[in-house]
């Protein structure tokens, strides 16, 4: 099995902002049951060291543009056996909150240079560099922020196969020009066919330029972003590149995502005990202020309210899903004007929504399993993981068919709902009035407890953790790992 230098900006339980966290958390350890010797590299954010439990000086590493080395920190991935190096380098790291963001929501200034010292001090390990042995077959890297480090391996001789894997192609790492000189890159790195991109450097130009192999995380969003619609000004690099571009889908963390166990649950239940789940809908209305009544339609939305969401969508389908007296129960935080658009919407209809701003674990999983449905009307989703998690509770997504959720969600056609493959509701236009359609479908379907019963065991029998997605990746690590040794070789 392949050595794996895994890299990446944020990883559950110690820093998270979204998927990638959860992705970043999840995968490691499924690679490592499969016997890849996997290596997580993350920056030391404050919270990450708390987190992490106790932690070694494992040495230091050169970071490039800059006279001063970074530590090394060394110790476990919590709850697994995953090797953790975490780089401190208090000057980039050492702040606490958001990762990327301060606290008025605005990217950090020296967000370039942050990241550019995790690039370093992964290229620096990838080139043998410093006290550590270690040296990977295979750098894996994640997101925007990873993206310098293909682009500066490629320069490498002797270096390992990279992979880069595209999270959410709208979030790009895009900075002044400026900042290609402070950082002290390699000339022949500023060009069209490199990091520049329209006058500005781009990280994620790096990974997706020179990387072995560009990976998404669906296949869906891998077709998608070749094309203008989804490309974000990139697609024509993706389809030039289009043979080392493939989708491989997430999966969830399927212990700490299981109605069986799940400790922040008012009851647990299994598909046999379906109707357990009923104690969890009374049990999230009473928490979040809403009447107590079983016979109502509830819907559950948790999310960043951002456009990509579609937040604004369920915001103007509501009045038809007011009127077939159903609760909303929404929780997310974003751009002021959706929180505050959000909080007016829940002071105006107490009795039918509740908006809860911020962000809450426990409620997540709660409203997981205590809502009858879950909206998704994201305009583009990558892969999407609130569907996993809501299939996995036997409470029915209803999505906008695109990226991840096109390949994860059944529409519930009169064929599909024949022969037992429906897991839930589907459109096709980003529009309050489809979204608004597909959710009428599904309370009428509600109201018939026989077949919504029927509905959501399908999708609860559903098959959404990590192993054939790391499976997928192991895979792919042998192959970039063979292709690159046969051109060093040729």
């Amino acid at each position: 099995m392949q050595r794996v230098l895994f890299v990446a900006p944020e990883a559950h339980p110690l820093a998270k902002t979204g998927g990638l966290g959860d992705v970043c958390g999840g995968l490691p350890p499924a690679l490592r049951a499969l016997g890849c010797d996997v290596r997580l590299l993350m920056p030391a954010y404050p919270e990450a060291k708390r987190s992490a439990g106790t932690l070694r000086t494992a040495g230091a590493l050169p970071i490039f543009f800059t006279d001063t080395p970074a530590t090394l920190l060394e110790g476990n991935l919590p709850g697994s056996d995953v090797p953790l190096w975490l780089i401190d380098f208090p000057l980039a790291f050492d702040r606490d909150g958001h990762p990327y963001l301060t606290a008025d929501g605005r990217p950090w200034p020296d967000n370039a240079a942050r990241f550019a010292v995790l690039c370093a001090a992964a290229l620096a390990l990838a080139r043998g560099e410093g006290t550590v042995a270690w040296r990977p077959d295979v750098v894996h890297c994640h997101d925007w922020q990873t993206g310098l480090l293909p682009a500066l391996l490629a320069q490498t001789p002797a270096r390992p196969a990279t992979v880069f894997t595209v999270h959410n192609l709208a979030y790009q790492g895009l900075f002044a020009h400026d900042t290609f000189s402070q950082l002290r890159l390699p000339s022949s790195l500023w060009s069209p066919d490199a990091l520049e991109f329209h006058g500005q450097l781009s990280f994620i130009k790096g990974g997706l330029a020179f990387a072995d192999r560009i990976t998404t995380v669906s296949p869906t969003y891998a077709r998608e972003i070749q094309t203008p619609e989804f490309g974000c000004g990139l697609e024509g690099l993706l389809h030039h590149r289009a043979d080392r571009l493939s989708g491989i889908l997430n999966g969830i963390d399927d212990a700490i995502w299981n109605p069986e166990t799940d400790p922040h649950l008012a009851q647990t239940y299994t598909p046999a005990t379906f109707d357990r789940k009923q104690a969890n809908k009374r049990a999230l209305q009473e928490r979040v202020g809403l009447p107590p009544d079983t016979e109502r339609p509830l819907f559950g939305a948790i999310g960043r309210m951002v456009e990509q969401k579609g937040f604004d969508l369920i915001a103007d389908a509501w009045p038809t899903l007011a009127a077939r007296q159903a609760q909303l129960v929404v929780l997310g935080n974003g751009e002021r004007g959706y929180e505050d658009a959000w909080r007016e919407i829940a002071r105006r209809n107490p009795r039918q929504v509740s908006a809860q701003i911020g962000y809450d674990e426990r409620l997540a999983h709660q409203i997981e399993a205590g809502a009858d449905m879950f909206l998704m009307p994201s305009r583009f989703e990558p892969c999407g993981l609130n569907q996993l998690y809501s299939l996995r509770y036997g409470t029915v997504p209803i999505v906008h068919r695109v990226g991840g959720l096109a390949d994860t969600v059944v529409d519930a056609t009169t064929d599909a709902l024949a022969n037992g493959t429906a897991t839930g509701f589907a459109f096709d236009e980003a529009s309050p009035r489809a979204l608004a359609r597909a959710s009428l479908r599904a309370i009428e379907l509600y109201r018939d407890p026989k077949k919504w019963r029927a509905l959501a065991l399908n999708g609860m029998h559903r098959e959404f953790g990590w192993r054939a997605g790391a499976r997928a990746y192991a895979a792919l690590y042998e192959r970039a790992s063979a292709e690159h040794r046969n051109r060093r070789t040729a």
